[in-house]
């Protein structure tokens, strides 16, 4: 069968704030099938400032915590990059980018 990959309607540049990222961040990781026992909790890191754009960096770390180790060991981490134009129009939606960790492709 074929995977149909889900997308969600990404803010624009001129309705964007840090907390709107994350929770947008949120909504694209609830369309991912990842197995309930694998939790997660995302955090903003830092802003950006480029000439043509502006960078938000956020980090969703995962887990799988237990009774036993209610603090686990290992966590693997997605990295996500929210760009915001400074050429394009303020009405243009913001670009997404992300990595996982140990990665070098960039997803779009």
């Amino acid at each position: 069968t074929e995977y149909v990959i889900k997308n969600i309607q990404w803010t624009t540049g001129d309705n964007f704030t840090v907390e709107l990222g994350r929770q947008q961040i949120e909504e694209l990781i609830s369309t991912w099938e990842i197995h309930e026992r694998w939790l997660h909790w995302s955090e903003f890191l830092r802003e950006e400032e480029l000439k043509y754009s502006k960078r938000y960096h956020y980090r969703v770390r995962w887990s799988v915590p237990t009774r036993r180790k209610p603090i686990p060991r290992a966590t693997a981490s997605v990295y996500f990059v929210i760009e915001i134009s400074k050429i394009k129009p303020a009405t243009s939606p913001v670009e997404v980018f992300f990595t996982l960790e140990s990665s070098r492709l960039i997803h779009r």
